[in-house]
């Protein structure tokens, strides 16, 4: 196979929802069930992880609202779920008094549409919300305005049609959205690319701002923090040329737009007292200063961009790895080795900020669950590999106090975290984590990872490999690979576009540092890895081979010289390349996994998953690979769920079956007892 796809015999499966390509879908599903779920393991595994996704002592985490706090919960009883909310102090107790807001099995039933909840905005005034719900768990949404006192939708209300619709609360009766308004008004990735502002009861919404179809997409933002303090909120148009610049524009009392002179690199993330809170991608020298300010750094400034502050700069080896303001603060997660804090950072009346660092447990990953926009409360969470996720609450003191600890899902005893470090064909050091049984010797082993779009990936408890790998006496690693964001954007730089290779390069010699210390053989390594992580592991399969026992790819990226023109693709050339450059294609093209899939090569074994409803990625990926790869004779399973998304489960009941088949898969052929 070439570099032109016109001989690309698998193109007919790119009719996502075509009869020849759902046909041969049921036929892949049949067989991949049919030898999955015949194994003796498969329905304590599915029914062990149903029990722990239903449990009802589950942390509901719950976003602060006011003096109330807001929850989404699936359950046994509510497959689809329910939007509830409960007051602050209720919340805090062991058995919170919630009232239902909607349900969406009932709504589902009623309306005869498969529904799942995509999330809720609360108007500033708490009375109503504007709630979106996709079919089948695309990100394509409806959505329509919700009364909260009668709990019922708002006749003549804000309703919009099915979109990937971008939206936010100016007051309570003025929203600004970003949506299809038809035939030329979506950029060249599927996303909006005007935004509009509509009053309530107007016959029209008025235009504010038009992108550029070339742009990745627009949207609104508005900050009602200030509020708290009886101002007025911060609103700004946010225009994405790529994945990782933005322009953005300030949007006057008048409905002027004014540009905010911040870098097209800069992330906003909120804002706290008048002050815009932001991290930089790159270096800054701000007009008329002849000081730069640091990439990785968190800065604040005025909401036009000017006089900004440097609340906090990254160290070697240390990231701000996510940011949530208050009305009183900012709190950011700070990694250091990809170990995570809470810094706190408030404004004083001199114009300066006091920091401090949260007393939360270290050696795993502290999060900032929600902060009060118009309070002084938040919730914070600590986790690690082996210890399992509480929830604190603060009141606006420094002082979070745990409120609610989710049990063990599993007997820890006997397991220990090991950090380590591989060193890649370039000389880096790549760290990694190794969960197992103490002691030496090669195990049944699954590699995890990601390393794209600056996404870094922290400790976390997962009750599922717990249960099904951990106390079985299987290891987990996870790598933290360049292209995430484990040490801040300069890690994830050193992967992007033409330095793809080395996303992969780490992982490999991942995978090596394993064997050489002894914790696995090739027969016993599995990778696993989902969307980019996808593209990862086919990637590393079809350069390594010979190290692999096993492959479970979820929801990927495989065909990267088609990627552009297949979902939402085009929105990611600024992480990928365009392969239509000439200067990008043979780049590309050198490691793109579904062309460099070869002949004659002893791979090893493949589970797919996917999802036909995946409307960012498709599953045409998953699809075009497992096919190529079965017509010459390679051990292959594929199943495509219909429903999900690009989570590829719109249920508990889904979630379990899919990670069922996926662990009793890797135990098949990594040797699990």
């Amino acid at each position: 196979m070439t570099g032109d796809q016109t001989d690309d015999p698998f193109l007919w499966l790119e009719d996502v929802h075509g009869t020849d390509a759902l046909a041969w879908v049921r036929a892949q599903n049949d067989a991949a069930r049919k030898k999955l779920q015949a194994d003796p393991r498969y329905v304590a595994d599915e029914a062990a992880i149903l029990a722990v996704l239903d449990a009802e002592d589950r942390i509901p985490f719950g976003a602060l609202r006011g003096g109330q706090v807001f929850n989404f919960w699936q359950s046994a009883t509510h497959p689809k779920g329910i939007w509830r909310r409960t007051s602050l102090e209720s919340y805090k107790t062991q058995t919170p008094d919630w009232e239902i807001l909607l349900d969406v099995d009932a709504l589902a039933k009623a309306e005869g549409e498969p529904w799942v909840f995509h999330g809720a905005i609360c108007a500033p005034g708490l009375a109503r919300a504007l709630i979106s719900l996709s079919r089948g768990g695309g990100d394509a949404h409806v959505v329509r305005e919700f009364d909260l006192a009668s709990r019922s939708f708002v006749k003549d209300g804000f309703t919009l049609p099915e979109a990937k619709t971008n939206l936010a609360w100016l007051d309570d009766d003025r929203v600004l959205f970003a949506s299809d308004f038809g035939p030329g008004t979506l950029t060249a990735s599927g996303y909006p690319r005007i935004v509009k502002l509509w009053r309530r009861g107007a016959g029209a919404a008025q235009t504010l701002y038009e992108g550029r179809t070339e742009d990745m997409l627009v949207a609104p933002y508005v900050s009602h923090g200030d509020a708290g303090r009886g101002g007025a909120p911060i609103a700004l148009i946010l225009r994405y040329v790529c994945f990782f610049e933005t322009d953005y524009f300030l949007l006057r009392a008048d409905n002027r737009l004014d540009p905010v002179a911040l870098p097209r690199s800069a992330d906003v993330k909120g804002a706290v007292a008048g002050r815009l809170i932001a991290t930089l991608r790159q270096d800054w020298t701000p007009a008329g200063s002849a000081n730069p300010l640091p990439q990785g750094a968190l800065i604040a400034c005025q909401p036009d961009g000017t006089e900004p502050q440097i609340l906090f700069q990254p160290r070697a080896r240390q990231a701000v790895d996510a940011v949530a303001t208050g009305r009183d603060a900012v709190y950011a997660v700070i990694n250091t080795n990809v170990t995570g804090a809470v810094h706190r950072f408030t404004p004083t009346a001199t114009g300066t900020w006091q920091e401090l660092t949260l007393p939360l447990p270290d050696g795993g990953s502290a999060g900032v669950i929600s902060a009060n926009e118009t309070g002084p409360e938040a919730f914070f969470s600590f986790e690690s590999y082996l210890i399992p996720p509480t929830l604190f609450a603060d009141d606006g003191a420094g002082t979070p106090k745990p409120i609610r600890a989710l049990p063990a899902r599993f007997d820890a005893a006997g397991l220990e975290t090991r950090q380590f470090e591989a060193v890649s064909k370039d000389g880096t050091r790549v760290p990694y984590f190794l969960v197992g049984p103490k002691g030496g010797g090669p195990r049944p082993t699954v590699l995890y990872g990601y390393g794209g779009f600056e996404v870094s990936l922290n400790p976390t408890y997962s009750a599922n490999f717990g249960l099904l790998w951990l106390s079985r006496g299987g290891n987990f690693v996870v790598a933290n690979i360049r292209g995430g964001g484990e040490f801040g954007p300069a890690w994830h730089e050193a992967a992007l576009t033409a330095n793809r290779q080395r996303a992969f390069d780490d992982f490999i010699a991942v995978a090596n540092d394993l064997i050489r210390r002894g914790f696995a053989t090739p027969k016993s390594l599995g990778i696993m890895g989902g969307s980019n992580g996808g593209l990862l592991v086919t990637a590393a399969m079809t350069q390594a081979p010979e190290l692999f026992g096993a492959v479970v790819c979820q929801v990927p990226l495989i065909d990267m010289i088609r990627y552009t023109k297949i979902g939402a693709g085009a929105s990611w050339a600024a992480e990928y390349g365009d392969p239509d450059d000439p200067a990008m294609r043979e780049t590309i093209l050198s490691y793109s996994p579904y062309q460099n899939l070869k002949s004659g090569i002893a791979y090893p074994p493949v589970f797919f998953i996917t999802a036909t409803s995946d409307d960012r990625v498709t599953p045409v990926h998953a699809r075009k690979m497992a096919a190529k790869m079965l017509e010459s004779g390679h051990d292959v399973l594929i199943y495509e769920n219909m429903e999900g998304g690009h989570s590829a489960a719109a249920d508990h009941r889904q979630a379990a079956e899919m990670w069922a088949l996926s662990f009793v898969y890797l135990a098949q052929k990594l040797g699990l007892k």
